[in-house]
């Protein structure tokens, strides 16, 4: 009888009232999308690291922005400027649209990325602007300078997006996103280690159709490609698009298969063994570091 009567005392409509607030708060917090922003040095190496990934959270509502750190004004053998800047971001605008997610690519020239403090409040500013809670980039070691010091910019804005005083004209963000890395081979001075392994195989096709878009680079063959690689005839330009596509479909499963054993913590053995494409990605120290339970929270893709 007692505790009854303390439930019929405290227990009143108003506070009944509270809870239900809170409850509907709690839902609606638990359903508010994710928003993950990329940041490639060139039109291409968000698509090439992240896109399936990206298409991944896409698909479950989650937003999700690719920014070029640089325009890609010197990226092909055959022309450059402001005509190749503009046909590189109409072929990242198209990729987007595969994907479905946003894209910005930043006005700096190709190969001229710097660590500026002009650049770092650039790309503080657009993390803020985003509310970010996944930040991604290169590594810091890497053989293209302008990858290099996208990785420094991005991890200099790491503490920096906190910071009241830093880029005042933009509010900074209440707690630290969490930043990652994305896959390379390079070894020195450290190797990739692979925190999170996505399966990409339910949007493996996507991926392959944004790659294909990206065709001064991949086609065309970019800087490094030529004359030869761009055949007049109809067959043979069909033939070295099924190239490109072949290629990418091998590499992405050489990524699957070079995690394994990370698919298998995620996904399971039974599953993780029939992944034919995946991505990778490093938690960077300087951001939040998202326990095991944090990172399926934040790539919910193994269920």
């Amino acid at each position: 009888m007692k505790a009854n009567s303390f439930l019929r005392r405290f227990l009143t409509p108003a506070w009944f009232t509270v809870i239900a607030v809170a409850l509907v708060s709690m839902r609606a917090s638990a359903a508010e999308p994710l928003r993950i922003i990329c940041f490639g040095a060139h039109p291409d190496d968000c698509e090439i690291k992240a896109g399936g990934t990206a298409a991944l959270f896409a698909e479950r509502g989650h937003k999700v922005k690719f920014v070029s750190v640089s325009n890609g004004d010197i990226g092909h053998w055959r022309e450059a400027g402001g005509p190749l800047a503009q046909r590189r971001l109409a072929e990242v605008k198209k990729t987007a649209q595969i994907l479905g997610i946003e894209t910005e690519v930043l006005d700096i020239h190709d190969g001229e990325v710097m660590p500026t403090l002009e650049n770092r409040r650039m790309i503080v500013r657009l993390i803020r602007e985003w509310q970010a809670d996944i930040v991604m980039s290169h590594r810091p070691n890497d053989y293209h300078p302008d990858h290099r010091y996208s990785a420094i910019l991005v991890q200099d804005a790491a503490y920096m997006v906190t910071v009241p005083f830093f880029c005042p004209d933009v509010p900074p963000l209440k707690s630290n996103p969490a930043f990652f890395f994305f896959q390379d081979d390079f070894q020195k001075p450290t190797p990739f280690q692979a925190d999170v392994v996505v399966n990409t195989d339910s949007v493996l096709e996507k991926k392959l159709q944004a790659m294909a878009a990206l065709e001064s680079q991949f086609y065309e063959g970019g800087a490094n490609g030529s004359i030869n690689l761009v055949p007049s005839e109809p067959d043979k330009q069909q033939a070295r698009r099924q190239t490109v596509r072949e290629r990418f479909s091998s590499r992405f499963a050489a990524w699957a298969k070079a995690y394994r054993s990370q698919l298998r913590d995620w996904y399971g053995a039974e599953r993780a063994d029939q992944v034919k494409s995946a991505e990778a990605f490093e938690i960077c120290e300087y951001g939040r570091r998202p326990d095991k339970a944090e990172l399926r929270r934040l790539f919910p893709f193994a269920d």
